[in-house]
């Protein structure tokens, strides 16, 4: 996949391009995806991605600025470049780009810049200036400028209209087997291993303190979760806390993360980590003693056993 940071070199044959933010590229963004190959198939064209970064949201609505992201651009990135698509086109999204009337973004970028061949929206593409871009205008301008034009309906699962936004809230509730579903696979998290309080490993439950990879990066809502460790390409089995901890957290809105890595006990401080959410156990809750939170914690790793085998 050609990655593109502007549109100054960029020189395709008949493009089949789409356009959005892809943040959490899931099951919608990947029928998408489906349709854009086939087209480029029929076509002998190569698909397109024109996606931005900044998130659109960080930059129109600056009390948004705590917008919790289900992928970073790494992320998102990577997940494109395996749903084979050719070329992934990052413009800089900024106030003055939002501007832009959408007349002129067809004119100026999608044809004069892209030579767009076909474009292919989601069912309520509206994009530019005051969101004046929907399906309606798109297709005069396909008419005017001589490019195909193509709008899929929504994507369900169980009835539901999956969508980023609908993720984010399954993951803020802690909802992870519903945010999975919608994704399509499991939700990730990346960061790096750093000192705690080692109040775990008195207990029998060493646990490896994360802070995440980015700050405006979605942490799952509080609770305890079945997860999958990698660290340098191994993959363990471990449960993982969600929690506060107010005090030096440079996490998204302080959370805590905290994870038991079974039968693993080697010094780690400073590696970079990968969590991968299968589905939550329990609440976080406070327990009475020392003795009631070690039986729970042997418990809750039988539950993630039965859940990751």
């Amino acid at each position: 996949m050609k990655i593109y940071h502007n549109t100054g070199n960029f020189r395709v044959d008949h493009p089949v391009l789409t356009i959005g933010t892809f943040d959490g590229v899931h099951l919608g963004h990947m029928k998408i995806i489906a349709r854009l190959k086939e087209i480029a198939s029929e076509i002998r064209g190569e698909t397109v991605i024109f996606t931005f970064h900044p998130h659109p949201r960080q930059i129109l609505t600056p009390e948004e600025h705590n917008l919790r992201l289900i992928h970073t651009l790494h992320e998102k990135t990577e997940r494109l470049e395996t749903a084979g698509i050719d070329h992934l086109i990052i413009y800089p999204f900024s106030a003055e780009f939002a501007l832009m009337s959408y007349a002129d973004f067809v004119k100026d970028i999608l044809i004069d810049r892209l030579k767009t061949s076909c474009l292919v929206v989601g069912y309520d593409h509206k994009f530019g200036r005051q969101r004046r871009g929907d399906y309606a205008y798109l297709t005069q301008c396909a008419e005017r400028y001589n490019f195909r034009i193509e709008r899929l309906d929504p994507f369900l699962v169980d009835e539901v209209h999956v969508s980023s936004t609908r993720i984010r809230e399954a993951l803020e509730a802690g909802e992870i087997t519903l945010a999975n579903k919608f994704l399509g696979y499991p939700y990730e998290l990346q960061g790096t291993v750093v000192k705690g309080e080692q109040i775990g490993r008195k207990i029998g439950f060493p646990t490896a303190n994360i802070e995440a990879s980015e700050v405006s990066k979605l942490i799952p809502g509080y609770g305890v979760y079945a997860v999958k460790v990698i660290l340098e390409g191994h993959t363990c089995n471990g449960m993982l806390n969600i929690g506060t901890r107010p005090t030096f957290n440079l996490n998204a809105d302080a959370r805590s993360i905290e994870v038991n890595i079974f039968d693993f006990d080697d010094f780690i401080y400073g590696q970079d980590i990968k969590l991968v959410f299968y589905a939550k156990i329990r609440e976080e809750q406070k327990f009475p003693g020392k003795e009631a939170l070690t039986a729970q914690l042997h418990r809750d790793k039988l539950n993630a056993l039965k859940i990751l085998q």
